[in-house]
């Protein structure tokens, strides 16, 4: 089983998903409304709209998005964070350097105790997001201390 977030945006989906893709790297195919089946159904204001995006990472993360329907109206999205996760600092930080740009900065990446890197934003587009990169091996520092304290 997977489990991939998918993003609602307003009229913006392509270009949050170009973005996506810039700062990410994979492979990023979209779907407008016009020319899909559900073409004749749409409002003219809506053709134009990304109707399904999906961004697949190289590692085969998926992550999709669409615009609002007319079906539908946009709500900001509240309550969720999409978090990106790396093997070590340096993945992290370049993709949280590169997807914090226009954004704001909630929590700037720092060393945490699960982690060589750790980090929260909300993008250009008002997404929240976490980076988590370099987990600690919690066993390990739990038995080096537990060494250490054999020590005293």
């Amino acid at each position: 089983m997977r489990i991939n977030p998918y993003l609602n945006f307003d009229g913006n989906c392509a270009d949050a998903m170009r973005f996506y893709e810039r700062a990410l790297g994979g492979k990023l195919a979209m779907m407008p409304f016009a020319g899909s089946p559900m073409e004749k159904d749409i409002p003219d204001a809506y053709r134009n709209r990304i109707m399904h995006a999906c961004l697949t990472t190289a590692d085969g993360a998926s992550l999709m998005a669409s615009d609002t329907g007319p079906w539908a109206p946009y709500e900001a999205p509240k309550g969720i964070q999409v978090t990106l996760n790396y093997d070590t600092a340096a993945e992290g930080k370049k993709a949280f350097d590169a997807m914090s740009q226009g954004g704001k900065v909630t929590m700037p990446l720092d060393k945490t105790f699960w982690a060589e890197a750790f980090g929260m934003f909300t993008d250009r587009f008002g997404i929240q997001w976490m980076v988590n990169a370099g987990p600690i091996n919690v066993e390990s520092e739990e038995k080096s201390k537990e060494a250490a304290d054999e020590l005293r």
